[in-house]
């Protein structure tokens, strides 16, 4: 079975999957995919608007109800609690709206958010709103940059498209640890 076939069959579960888990890479690649013509546009970033919104309702349910669980004590012994907290209690909407674009949050927030007193109504309103900008956002640039390798170095074998497109995210996402690092040094001087 080729790689396109497998992305035509499994790709739409693979990006819902990739972004309720892991997040922007699954999206980002869901745009470059669609830009070689093997999903449609509006499939790809629905897939990643429905998994992000799916795995932080999860996460925010597990904070809600299952703080027992090990996995949720585990994450809420994180050193990034404090800052999360912190963000939450002074700006409850607009964390909502921006923690799974902050680096190093985006697991643990929902968690966070499910222990305190915000609703599930408005949790469940405010998330959609930020995973359906969110899915859309990253499916684009996904798509923007498979349109920029194909313009600089022509039609390449998708494996190849691909394996660039996992470089630049990988690229991107060590430069965002190493300043949130510098950050929180700095912070501590």
């Amino acid at each position: 079975m080729s790689i396109e076939l497998l992305i035509e069959n499994y790709g739409l579960l693979a990006i819902f999957l990739g972004a309720a888990f892991e997040g922007e890479t699954a999206a980002f690649l869901g745009g470059v995919v669609a830009h070689r013509g093997l999903l449609p546009y509006w499939a790809a970033a629905s897939a990643a608007t429905a998994g992000s919104f799916a795995g932080d309702q999860f996460w925010f349910f597990a904070g809600r109800y299952a703080a027992r669980w090990s996995l949720v004590r585990r994450l809420l012994e994180r050193p990034a609690l404090a800052r999360v907290t912190r963000l939450l209690e002074t700006y409850p909407t607009g964390f909502i709206l921006a923690f799974r674009f902050l680096v190093g949050l985006r697991t643990i927030s929902p968690v966070v958010i499910g222990t305190t007193g915000i609703s599930t109504g408005k949790f469940v309103v405010l998330n959609a709103v930020a995973a359906l900008v969110w899915g859309q956002l990253f499916t684009a640039l996904g798509y923007l940059f498979g349109h920029g390798i194909q313009q600089t170095l022509g039609h390449l074998p998708l494996h190849r498209h691909l394996l660039i497109a996992v470089g630049a995210a990988a690229v991107v996402a060590a430069a965002a640890l190493v300043l949130r690092k510098m950050r929180m040094s700095a912070g501590h001087s």
